[in-house]
């Protein structure tokens, strides 16, 4: 395990700093960085495969003359877990990106771009190993960083400075909060380490402990993009190189959903009472539901799928909440399938998000825009894209036989299990969320119906859109290598679900692969094949069998038939683009119905022909949703600090003398303070 912790870190660091050895040929700066980013991802699926099947974690520190930092890793099966899928889709984000980012030579350094991106990965990758709190915030900092300067890569543009702001206000606020948790877990064992606070012997008292879950809560939270914290992602994720965005929103926010399991599953034991998983359940409910009906409002390709984060995110969620709630009452079965259908989708939503990524970029690199409005009929000129982002869709609509269905069914089979809950309130309870994530993939389906449609059928709406060329090699083979990964872990529970029992077992201290798959691994049934059971290999063989059925019925009775190309039939008018539906129109029944929520701002202006006010000569349609957190929430406090600001201000004179004033009266205060 050392060679490849070391080949990863030996790896990400000379895909950092070779492209600096040549500085005037972006060509081969992006084949060094990428090239090494793809060397050490590889070496961080086969670390984390290996950590999956290793029987004890491996551990390694280093002691630092810092006080209090330990560089200490450690891999056990959760973070191998999470530095596989780490890994694979940053594999899969080198290869796109090789040349995808020759689109951005004439604007940025290619060298730097590099670096960031290898920093990136490393740094993410050191944050589901790190072993220490110290190390852990040093390199979640890192993460954050990077993080925020690849997003503001194009800084020439205004609304991309506005997003990267954003978005290190929010990470940073949410950064204070892990620092006060960790600050809370120091308290009671007195050291950084993890395997302190893990020691039973430094058990929290009550009121700490929930503090502490609320800490956790709002600071990874923030992270992830739970509502009403997830505001940053519509603006960061669009923001970003479409191969940063994958990652982004693929994993990066699931290094939060790591450090909750971590913290709730681990650090404290899985001991916590009821209401703690009902929070996590109701913010996961809320979060799922409102993230996919902002997304279908949304006609930025890359905003739609930031809000898709928000969503999926909260389905995470359900699972973790229901596991918490399984845990508080003992039923640990139930708490261990939860927990795995939770982290199950985790690597579901990865795979699929990046693909959908990659897929946006894809459009963007061949239209340079990323607004669906002026796309269409773009399947005839890019094919292989079309088929790629098809898949997508389908997994993040949970669609069978792809993994997004698995997952879902597996959260849906979880919450449904709530009639062995003792507690009304709760039996009650948990079927509502079931319900909210019906109504949610209901929404998921009508968002990716538009998405795809919109953009892929029908006839080019634009210059742009006629002008799109299918994408270079290395960007289809990315986005092939994630399709194919979608669908194999559709098919595949057989193999998944006994990894992932590895991964939860240790919390839950109960093993359910045995009891969750049926028919010697082919069927999934989390109770009893009679009470619920799914098998996705059965289910594609039925579609195949059904289409090659239909394609046979349609020879045998229609005999032989001879093809015809011609124009659609448009009842007698020449078709048009004008014709066809936008992006807006698809929405509006959806609009109207949440109403409520969305708040709509509509404008219609007419301009009449002088001799006629019967006949319109030009009509202009604005249509915008109200920002209703970033309204009634966020601008507030904006304004309220903005205010603060504008007051303190005054106390900046312009005097040397002044200063060392105030540096003196605030060292008196601090003596007086501490005597």
């Amino acid at each position: 395990m050392l060679i490849l912790f070391l080949l990863l870190f030996v790896g990400y660091a000379a895909g950092a700093l070779l492209p600096f050895c040549f500085p005037a040929k972006p060509r081969t700066q992006s084949l060094l960085a990428h090239g090494c980013a793809g060397v050490a991802s590889g070496a961080g699926i086969v670390l984390g495969l290996v950590g999956l099947f290793s029987p004890e974690p491996w551990t390694v520190s280093v002691r630092s003359t810092v006080p209090f930092l330990s560089l200490a890793v450690r891999l056990d099966t959760l973070s191998s877990f999470f530095v596989f899928t780490i890994s694979l889709v940053g594999l899969a984000a080198s290869i796109f990106a090789v040349d995808y980012v020759s689109e951005l030579e004439r604007k940025v350094s290619i060298g730097a771009l590099g670096a960031l991106f290898n920093g990136f990965l490393l740094s993410m990758t050191l944050v589901v190993l790190a072993d220490d709190g110290f190390f852990f915030l040093i390199v979640w900092e890192l993460m954050s960083v990077v993080s925020y300067l690849l997003v503001v890569t194009e800084h020439e543009k205004a609304d991309v400075r506005y997003a990267g702001l954003f978005y290190f206000i929010m990470t940073h606020i949410g950064t204070a909060f892990v620092a006060v948790t960790f600050l809370f877990l120091y308290q009671a064992s007195g050291s950084f380490s993890f395997e302190a606070f893990r020691d039973p012997a430094h058990r929290l008292p009550e009121d700490i402990r929930t503090l502490a879950f609320l800490m956790a809560l709002i600071g990874f939270g923030t992270k992830a993009g739970i509502v009403p914290l997830h505001v940053w992602l519509p603006y960061a994720h669009p923001a970003a190189p479409s191969h940063v965005s994958a990652l982004m929103s693929g994993v990066m926010i699931k290094t939060a959903i790591y450090a909750l399991v971590r913290m709730y599953f681990d650090f404290l034991d899985g001991q916590f009472p009821w209401w703690w998983g009902f929070v996590v359940l109701m913010v996961g409910a809320v979060s799922a539901l409102l993230g996919v009906m902002y997304a279908l409002m949304e006609h930025d390709l890359k905003s739609l799928l930031a809000y898709h984060s928000v969503e999926n995110i909260g389905i995470i969620l359900l699972g973790i909440g229901a596991a918490m709630i399984f845990q508080s009452h003992g039923l640990k079965e139930l708490a261990a399938l939860a927990l795995l259908a939770g982290l199950y989708h985790t690597i579901n939503h990865a795979m699929f998000k990046a693909l959908l990524f990659l897929g946006a970029g894809s459009l963007l690199y061949a239209t340079h825009t990323r607004n669906m409005e002026e796309y269409g009929g773009l399947l005839r000129r890019m094919p292989w894209t079309g088929a790629a982002f098809l898949v997508g869709a389908a997994s993040i609509a949970a669609l069978p036989p792809t993994n997004g269905f698995v997952s879902e069914w597996l959260v849906f089979q979880s919450l449904f299990l709530s009639f062995h809950v003792p507690d009304m309130f709760l039996k009650l309870m948990m079927p509502l969320a079931a319900s909210i994530l019906a109504l949610t993939g209901m929404l998921a389906l009508a968002c990716f119906a538009k998405a795809f449609g919109i953009s892929f059928l029908a006839l080019p709406r634009s210059p742009h859109a006629r002008r799109a060329e299918e994408v270079p090699v290395s960007m289809r083979a990315a986005m092939g290598l994630l399709a194919v990964i979608c669908v194999g872990l559709g098919l595949g529970p057989m193999v998944v679900v006994p990894l992932l029992d590895r991964v939860v077992a240790p919390f839950t201290e109960v093993s359910i692969a045995g009891n969750i798959l049926a028919m010697d691994g082919w069927t999934l049934a989390p109770v009893s094949v009679e009470f619920s059971s799914l098998s996705t290999p059965a289910i594609a063989l039925l579609l195949v069998a059904m289409g090659a059925l239909g394609m046979a019925l349609a020879a045998l009775i229609g005999g032989s038939a001879q093809a015809r190309r011609y124009k659609t039939w448009g009842c007698g008018i020449a078709l048009s683009p004008r014709m066809e539906y936008t992006a807006t129109g698809f929405v509006q029944p959806i609009k109207r119905v949440f109403a409520t929520v969305y708040r709509p701002a509509v404008k219609l202006e007419t301009e009449f022909l002088e001799e006629s006010r019967y006949f319109a000569k030009r009509r202009h349609f604005e249509f915008h949703v109200e920002p209703v957190f970033q309204k009634y929430l966020y601008d507030p406090i904006i304004a309220f600090f903005t205010t603060m600001a504008d007051r303190v201000k005054v106390i900046q004179g312009g005097s040397l003398h002044l200063y060392l004033m105030y540096i003196f009266a605030t060292l008196i205060a601090l003596l007086l303070f501490t005597v």
